[in-house]
């Protein structure tokens, strides 16, 4: 014991008597501590039977009591049960704060107690004078088991956190895979206190590590929810959201929150439809070209969605409707796509076209005229307009 006082012979046997008396009161000693324990705080008979309770107490009393009087060089028992204690009362669920005041309220017990003896052997005022001198060493002891139980409290409690934050996230994993397993959603829904039933989004973004490191992802506000879960090349959000909360707020409340693309999936009905709403997630942020920043909805790319869903339709398509188109010098091919693109955004309309281009509307109609001539189609026919429109997104995103 570290604060053990150097004692003489005669002092160790005097202790040794006053210790070995109080044994002999311990079952009283340990009723008074239970008593008290019990008018400080009704929680403690939330967390474990009266009977065992008592047991562990007569225990760590019992061993407390025996280190006081113990020679200067052995074990440290006390710190080992109260390190076993710490342990324990984690796994219980018992609060910290209460595990402390059971320390204490058991070394003021023990102290006064033996204060006690003391002053009964009135014939040996000796005695009396050595429990005085040992009181820094009996409340250094007390000290240090309260420290050696707060530590393996805290560790216990630290790594039992982390062992639920990984089963929570196994489950939530299982739900975005699509796995199918009795009792999955509810599970998750217990863990992560959220509805098993009720309007869910996946959100998918396409961001390096780098930036996730500058960009602070939302957890909640404007009525959502978000859980992220981190992947090799993306993030993938669970969206919860509330009644009358729809994904036009969702995008609001990415914007700016992330450098990179990203794609939102229609609402699902509950915990279990996640690993299809992710799987749509994926496939608006497929629609999204390489130079894209914006978060977009997957209901609002659908067509380009069909697109990019079926790669090898999609390849055919621009090599059907752009053939002779792509043989041109890349310069020219990059001026006539970006002309469609432009009056497609603009809803056919040349004149505004024209000024996103800054060039003469008759400009734009030439270059439209040009590239009906090399697509042999018409944008006035709504058909070859859906083609050429469709050929473009494939083109783009390929």
């Amino acid at each position: 014991m570290g604060a053990r006082r150097r004692r003489t012979g005669h002092d160790w046997k005097l202790l040794t008597e006053s210790c070995t008396a109080l044994l002999e009161r311990l079952p009283e000693l340990v009723d008074e501590h239970m008593r008290q324990l019990t008018e400080h705080s009704s929680v403690y008979g939330e967390f474990l039977p009266y009977d065992q309770q008592w047991r562990e107490a007569e225990e760590a009393m019992r061993i407390g009591i025996q280190t006081i009087s113990a020679p200067r060089d052995s074990p440290r028992r006390d710190l080992e049960y109260a390190e076993e204690a710490g342990r324990r009362r984690a796994q219980q669920g018992l609060p910290l704060e209460l595990l402390v005041h059971a320390y204490r309220a058991a070394g003021y017990l023990v102290w006064d107690a033996l204060m006690e003896e003391g002053a009964a052997a009135g014939q040996e005022p000796a005695r009396l004078v050595v429990l005085m001198r040992s009181a820094t060493m009996v409340w250094s002891a007390v000290d240090a088991q309260a420290a050696v139980a707060t530590e393996a409290y805290r560790a216990t409690e630290m790594e039992l956190r982390r062992r639920t934050d990984e089963r929570l996230q196994a489950l939530l994993d299982a739900l975005l895979e699509g796995q199918e397993a009795p009792g999955l959603a509810a599970r998750a829904a217990a863990g992560l206190d959220l509805p098993e039933r009720g309007p869910y989004a996946v959100v998918v973004l396409r961001s390096e590590r780098r930036e996730r490191e500058s960009y602070r992802r939302p957890v909640e506000g404007d009525g959502f929810r978000f859980i992220w879960r981190m992947r090799a090349d993306c993030e993938v959000g669970v969206v919860a959201l509330t009644d009358g909360q729809g994904l036009d707020g969702v995008a609001r409340a990415l914007d700016g929150r992330c450098s990179g693309p990203g794609g939102i999936s229609p609402v699902v009905a509950g915990l279990a439809e996640l690993g299809r709403a992710r799987r749509l997630a994926e496939l608006a942020l497929r629609t999204c070209p390489p130079d894209a920043t914006a978060v977009v909805r997957l209901d609002q790319r659908m067509p380009t969605a069909l697109v990019v869903s079926q790669p090898e339709l999609a390849g055919r398509l621009v090599s059907d409707v752009f053939g002779s188109l792509l043989e041109l010098e890349p310069a020219d091919r990059a001026v006539l796509l970006e002309t469609l693109d432009a009056w497609l955004a603009c809803e056919g309309s040349a004149g505004r076209a024209a000024g996103r281009l800054y060039c003469h509307r008759n400009t734009v109609f030439n270059r439209l005229r040009r590239l009906e001539q090399l697509t042999s189609r018409s944008l006035a026919r709504p058909r070859d307009l859906i083609e050429m429109t469709l050929a473009l997104d494939a083109y783009r995103l390929s």
